[in-house]
């Protein structure tokens, strides 16, 4: 299924069932792009995450059934790009292929520290201040300009908590007053748009009694 919606966008798909195959094509072929799944017949996908990083520096994006949280940090800190766990939309897993090309060719053309003063780019999520575009998953956002700011500071301040009083006073620039409930509110506009579940949202996130965070 993951080869028919990459071929249908024009990528070249190798496949390999076991790691040993997956490190022959390595070995052999110039890639782009590697998505590994956590569970393989002959050796775990987190140990062929290492191998390959131990000469490659191409995005990788881990497939995994498993949700706990140590799995998600042990693929990103052995160095894996992304990770989406299973099941997940067909759709989804090309745009975010597609997010880290895109970043991968770009942060090797130019300088990264200039393209990060002015973009974000992860997880399926990229937003541009130069250009004030935001799209997810491929989807372009159309976004109001304080929605826009809102999610603009938070990812500059993405793994941080914002409380509602610095986020009020950086994007309207006028002093917070008690019991003002106008970033909660945008806040529920942008994740709306986001389509992102109230419960369990996988981009704004509460921190309740201190404030909203980007993981």
């Amino acid at each position: 299924m993951v080869e028919v919606y990459l071929k249908n966008e024009g990528f070249p798909v190798l496949k390999a069932y076991t790691a040993a195959e997956a490190l022959e094509i390595i070995a052999q072929k110039e890639l782009s792009l590697a998505i590994l799944d956590v569970m393989l017949p002959d050796m775990d996908g987190f140990t062929l995450c290492q191998k390959i990083r131990e000469s490659h520096l191409y995005p990788i994006l881990m497939l995994s059934a498993k949700v706990e949280d140590m799995d998600k940090i042990m693929g990103l800190t052995l160095g894996a790009d992304d990770y989406i766990t299973k099941p997940f939309s067909p759709l989804e897993l090309v745009a975010r292929v597609k997010t880290q090309l895109r970043r991968y060719t770009r942060y090797n053309t130019a300088d990264p520290r200039e393209q990060e003063r002015n973009e974000h780019d992860f997880r399926g999520l990229f937003i541009c201040q130069d250009s004030h575009q935001c799209t997810l998953n491929g989807e372009d956002l159309t976004l109001t300009p304080i929605e826009f700011n809102i999610l603009w500071y938070l990812c500059e301040h993405r793994g941080k908590v914002v409380s509602s009083e610095e986020l009020f006073e950086a994007v309207w620039k006028e002093k917070y007053m008690d019991g003002n409930n106008t970033v909660m509110a945008h806040i529920a506009r942008l994740r709306e748009k986001m389509k992102e579940p109230s419960r369990k949202p996988k981009f704004i996130k509460t921190v309740w009694g201190v404030g909203y965070t980007i993981e």
